[in-house]
Order: structure tokens, then sequence, then C-alpha cells
């Protein structure tokens, strides 16, 4: 069950200095991402921080589902309170299931329990329990530590789950398909979830709103993606959005609401090579799309080298933005291949299909 957080004039001061957050007033709705974005050192961090009293307020209330968190005890406050930091911050000495089993152990979980709320997370983000339940964190890439790191946070069904820059520290192809992730997570869940970046491409993906900072936390504008890519409150907003409204407006549009085009041949990672040949000949084209036994992309193959495949650098899912899409089409060369809930394949995005909706963008900004 999603909660309401709400900061009502909260300040935070350190000594005599000036106030790193001032007066902080907003209401966060139940089931929403609201993502707090603005330039390193404006306080976004220190604001969400002080929602799981990591950092005490000076003055100001703040509640979450309608509790005064001041009258709650802290460490019991941060275990109903997800968290998810930049680099994972996974305890190095513990298996990926320990890791993932934290929380719900220090709540008393039933050591069963624990075992089968460990194998539901690690599926839900995508990593198989049995292959990555007994490795260690430094075996893992750095999108995979995030995705533990998330299962982590999600681990006691919190109704809160905080972001300080989870994404931030690994290749901007791992980050586009980890922003994927947290939307398909979110459909699933619908957390109250507060996000924070500098990104500004990164707020206009992932927001159901946006609140654009300045200086101590101060409140420039907080409203949708839409209207703040349509209608910049003030000049320091317009710089956020910067050039090519029409393009930015593709981070708004979904590969799920367009009609996707199929490969016109799909073989197995089993199929040996002279089959491949012979049905590519058959159907009368060059290239096959690469699926293993379940029914995930793994690479395309020429019919002239049908042995040599060519893995798959970049693909984007139902959840990915079209601007995703355009970025994988322009690294692939060719077509987006796109991905549904459990990566099995679903079908391509083609160029004309991006091209065509940045032309009724323009038409309309």
């Amino acid at each position: 069950m999603a909660s309401e957080i709400k900061l009502t004039d909260v300040t935070k001061r350190y000594g005599r200095r000036p106030a790193a957050v001032d007066n902080f007033s907003i209401t966060i709705p139940a089931g929403e991402i609201v993502v707090f974005v603005g330039p390193s050192g404006c306080g976004k961090t220190t604001t969400m921080r002080m929602i799981n009293r990591l950092i005490e307020p000076t003055s100001g209330q703040i509640t979450i589902g309608g509790k005064d968190t001041s009258t709650l005890d802290p460490d019991k406050l941060r275990r109903t309170i997800g968290y998810a930091i930049q680099q994972a911050g996974l305890f190095p000495h513990m298996t990926v299931g320990q890791n993932v089993g934290v929380v719900p152990g220090l709540l008393d979980w039933e050591r069963k329990k624990v075992a089968d709320r460990v194998e539901e997370m690690l599926d839900l983000v995508g990593l198989d329990p049995a292959e990555y339940r007994d490795r260690f964190p430094r075996q893992l890439s750095g999108g995979q530590q995030q995705r533990v790191g998330v299962a982590r946070a999600l681990a006691a069904d919190p109704p809160v789950l905080l972001m300080d820059e989870p994404f931030g520290a690994v290749d901007p192809i791992t980050r586009g398909n980890l922003q994927d992730e947290l939307m398909r997570l979110q459909a699933e869940l619908r957390k109250t979830i507060v996000f924070v970046t500098h990104d500004f491409d990164e707020a206009v993906k992932l927001g159901d709103r946006i609140v654009v900072l300045g200086n101590q936390s101060k409140i420039l504008q907080y409203d949708t993606p839409e209207a703040v890519l349509a209608n910049p409150a003030d000049d320091t907003v317009a710089g956020f959005v910067g050039a090519g409204a029409s393009l930015k407006q593709l981070t708004l549009r979904r590969v799920r609401d367009v009609e996707l085009t199929q490969a016109d041949v799909t073989v197995s990672t089993q199929d040996e090579p002279a089959e491949v040949r012979r049905r590519l000949r058959e159907a009368g084209k060059s290239f096959a799309l690469v699926l293993d036994v379940r029914r995930r992309p793994i690479a395309w193959v020429h019919v002239r080298e049908p042995q040599v495949r060519r893995p798959i650098r970049d693909m984007v899912s139902n959840e990915s933005t079209l601007q995703d899409a355009l970025e994988a089409i322009l690294t692939e060369g060719g077509n987006a291949v796109v991905t549904g809930a459990r990566g099995e394949y679903v079908g391509l995005v083609e160029i004309d299909t991006v091209m065509s909706m940045v032309r009724e963008l323009r038409e309309t900004v």
C-alpha cells in the first residue's frame, strides 16, 4: 500500500551557515514517482534524506501516510522505507541473497519467508535466483549490482521508496535498461517513489511529476513532465529543458504506444548454421534475429555468415521511451529490438515510426 508524503515548512541548517534547505513544502501523492531535479549542491539529496531521517530537519514537519515521522523511532522508520543509492551500496561480505534479505531479517521474518522473498525479488528485477543468489557483489556487473540494490530496497514491501541517483554510476545503455526496469516494477507495485537526479532527461522519463529545484531546495516548478516541457516556469527551468523541445517530447512517448513490426526471420540459438541459411534463402531475406530458449533476443546473423552472431548492444522494452528507441536504432544501425516484461522478444521499432512521431511533435510544439 503506497503512502502520501507531506513536507511542511521543512528547514535544515548546519550551524550558522545559510540554510541548506529553506522552508520547503510539498505533497507527494501516494503511488507516484516524484523526481527531484536540480544542480549539484542545491539541497535535493538533503531534502530526500530528511524523509527517512538519515538527516534530521532543523524545523518543520514531515508526515508519511499521515504519521509525523519525528514521533517514530528512526531505525523502525527506515525499515519501512526502501532506500536505493548510487553504486548500490551492497554489503561486500554478504551474498546477493543475504543482501536482499537484510531488512526482512531485521523485521524478524521467518527464515523460509525471507528465502521465498529473496527468490521473488531477484526474479522481479530480472536476475535468475539460482544463478545470482549465492554470488558476491564483486562478481556482478554495475547494472546487476543496481538491480540487487533495488531488490533489497523493495524486499520488505515498503510503501515508500527513496532513490538517490541510483543509476548515475553505470554506462548509458545500462542506465536506460535500469530506468525501464524501474518503470516496469512501478507499473506492478505502485509505490510512492522519491527519485533524486541531476539529469533532466531522466526526470522527464521517470517522473509522474517533476520538482525542479534551485538553491536551498527552492521549488522553481512542480508539475507533470508534459507541463514543464511545454511551459517552463522561468528562465532557470527553461535552461534545464534546453533546446530541441520536440525531441525531448519523445521522452514522453513510450514504445508501448506505437505499432511494432516483426523480424522477417527469427531463429533459435539451437539452430545449425545450415538451417539458418536455408530459412533466410527461402524467405529471400538477409538477416535473422537469434532468440534463446526463453525467446530472449541475443544477436543478428547474416545469410552469408550464419555461424557469426552479431550481438545486440542496445535493446528497448515496452516501457522505454521513443527517445530510447531512437538511440538504440542509431547504436545498432538498424531497427530497435523490443522486449517484454521478462526479456522476451515482442517486436521491432523502425526508424520511420520514430521520425513520423518527431514530425507530429514538431507540428504541436
